[in-house]
């Protein structure tokens, strides 16, 4: 495996759940970490995972804000290049998810699920190809339902759309300087954020599609991040859908 010791990272949503395991296990192949989270609900989260980062022997930095705000996004960016000395990954997994028909979504609905899945994404895009260093990476955590034809997550899904084509754009424009930028979709995750969107039949039957009959894990999900950082770093531009078979496209 590609040795990433020394390099520095920024993990949005870095606190738990995928964003936590994530900056854990960079923490184990030797990376700093600046773990992102996003208000005081969650900073006792970060808390930790930055203390099990530290466990591991690297350095590690917490730093909050709402990501909805590009100023806030520039300010994480540059709070971790003056902890690190520099920035060598950037890994957003920050998302919102929201199950409901059309006909009853309300603008505030709308405006909210793409701040956080759309705006946030390009903003933070742009503030790595700002600071990372050459032969950096970025990745973005999108969903597997861009390959799915269903009902209820048309924001959640249309808002995590327009991040392929960022991706695109980013890795032909940061490809000249080694910054490999690519997406990863997720099927749905054995996470708290899943199961207040569905009915326990729902749950069940989203199990019945993907290999093994079980949910994504994230522990399916953070080695391809970190692989993506290291050995995979040839592959760009590309949205990498890693769910168990199911969905495809």
């Amino acid at each position: 495996m590609k040795d990433l010791a020394g390099k520095s990272a920024v993990v949005a949503a870095g606190a738990k759940n995928l964003g936590g395991l994530i900056s854990t296990q960079l923490a184990e192949r030797g990376v700093n970490v600046a773990v992102h989270y996003h208000s005081q609900a969650s900073e006792a989260d970060a808390e930790r995972t930055a203390a099990a980062v530290r466990a591991a022997g690297v350095e590690a930095i917490t730093v909050s804000g709402d990501l909805t705000k590009p100023a806030n996004v520039t300010a994480l960016f540059d709070t971790a290049t003056d902890a690190f000395g520099g920035l060598d990954f950037a890994v957003n997994t920050v998302g919102k998810v929201l199950r409901k028909p059309i006909l009853e979504t309300t603008e505030a609905e709308y405006d909210s699920m793409f701040d956080i899945n759309s705006k946030a994404a390009y903003f933070f895009v742009k503030e790595a190809g700002r600071c990372l260093g050459d032969n950096g990476s970025v990745v973005t955590i999108v969903t597997a339902l861009l390959g799915a034809f269903t009902d209820g997550y048309s924001t959640y899904a249309g808002s995590k759309s327009p991040v392929e084509h960022f991706t695109r754009a980013a890795a032909k424009e940061f490809g000249s300087r080694g910054i490999n930028v690519n997406s990863v979709a997720p099927g749905p995750m054995d996470t708290p954020f899943f199961y207040p969107q569905e009915t326990p039949e729902r749950v069940e039957f989203h199990k019945s599609q993907g290999m093994g009959n079980r949910l994504t894990q994230i522990e399916d999900i953070a080695p391809l991040v970190l692989f993506l950082l290291g050995d995979g770093h040839w592959i760009t531009g590309q949205t990498l859908f890693a769910n168990g078979g199911y969905t495809t496209r």
